[in-house]
This record gives structure tokens, C-alpha cells and sequence, in this order.
């Protein structure tokens, strides 16, 4: 009987859902191969076999961590009816201060500091990428809302922008004490929805 044959992107998936707390518990920048091989339960050579890099590996792991936060916000939002409470579903990210989720914050807000400090192009390319994933689920959204009747037709061009003020209000958080970004999204959600919705 001949050995089964590993499929390597199950692997992958396989080494980082293993490891994907140690980019909290020590850090992106600190995170050594020889960790993840030791954490994964697999030698350091293997590691290898599946991932590029150390880049590579923190990749596959946010990738995951990306999975899980869709996967929380699609059910989070299957009994919600309207459009801006969706869209305050998806500002869950920069909005809950749980352990959990600053915990994930954190992560993110490492990750920017190397694709600043450093310069490094691939995770530059990864951040657009990840940028095009939410503004999609944005658009979604937006599309769903016109669908049904709650928003107006051009509301659909607004997903880049609701990601950038996003964005903005993830910057704030990390860069100021008082930030008030709870207060600060409401009130922009109100003014936004003054202008795109349809009064029923």
C-alpha cells in the first residue's frame, strides 16, 4: 500500500491553525520558523516543504484569523433586517473593545507597523489584497441593501469609502487616548444614512 499523498495547502492550513496564537503570544516580528515548527509538532526542514518564509507563515495565519471574523460576521448579521445595522456589524473590528477582539487588533495594528517601518512589498501586495477582500463584502452589502428597497441606487459606489473611514477610524484608535471612535462612527453612520437611504 503506498503512502497517501499530502495535500500541501491542507498542510499549510493544517501548521498555521497550530500556530495561529503565536503571532499574539509572541509577535510578528519576534515569531522564529523554529517556533512554528516546534508549536506545529513537525520539524523545522518541514516547515519549509509548505511556506516561503516567516512572511509566508504570518500570511496563512491571518488569513485564517480573516476566515474566522467572516464566518462571525455572516452569522452575526443573518437575522439582522436593515442595511445600517450591517454596516454596523462590519465596524465590529475597530468598535469592540472585548479581549477577544483587541487581541486581534493588536495583531493588525503589529502588521501595519512592519508594512510601515519596514517597507516590506509583500505584505504591502497582501494588505491591497486584503483591502479588495472587505471592500467586496462591503459591496455586498450596499447591493443588498438597493435590492431590498433601504438604500439609493449610487449607494452602491460607497464601499471604498466606508473602508477607508474604516481604516481612519482604526488609525485613530491606535494613534490617540482619546479617540471616541464609538461616538465619532455613529455619528457618521446617522449623517451617511440621512443621505442614502429611502424614507419608507
Amino acid at each position: 500500500m503506498s503512502p497517501r499523498k499530502v495535500n500541501k495547502e491542507e498542510k499549510r492550513r493544517e501548521v498555521a491553525l497550530a500556530c495561529s496564537d503565536l503571532i499574539h503570544e509572541v509577535g510578528m516580528k519576534k515569531i522564529t520558523v523554529a517556533q512554528v515548527a516546534k508549536t506545529a509538532g513537525i520539524g523545522k526542514g518541514t516547515v519549509y516543504e509548505y511556506f516561503d518564509n516567516k512572511d509566508d507563515i504570518i500570511f496563512e495565519i491571518i488569513n485564517i484569523h480573516i476566515e474566522q471574523y467572516l464566518d462571525s460576521f455572516k452569522e452575526s448579521i443573518k437575522t439582522v433586517k436593515n442595511t445600517k445595522d450591517k454596516i454596523r456589524h462590519f465596524f465590529k473590528f475597530v468598535l469592540d473593545d472585548s479581549e477577544d477582539n483587541i487581541k486581534h487588533f493588536n495583531g493588525y495594528k503589529e502588521f501595519l507597523s512592519i508594512v510601515l517601518a519596514d517597507e516590506n512589498s509583500a505584505m504591502k501586495e497582501f494588505n491591497c489584497d486584503t483591502h479588495d477582500f472587505f471592500k467586496n463584502q462591503l459591496s455586498e452589502i450596499l447591493e443588498e441593501g438597493v435590492k431590498i428597497g433601504d438604500l439609493k441606487p449610487e449607494s452602491i459606489d460607497l464601499a471604498e469609502s466606508l473602508l477607508i473611514f474604516e481604516k481612519g477610524l482604526v488609525l485613530m484608535k491606535m494613534s490617540q487616548n482619546d479617540h471616541q471612535v464609538q461616538e465619532k462612527f455613529e455619528h457618521f453612520l446617522n449623517t451617511l444614512f440621512k443621505l442614502i437611504e429611502i424614507k419608507k
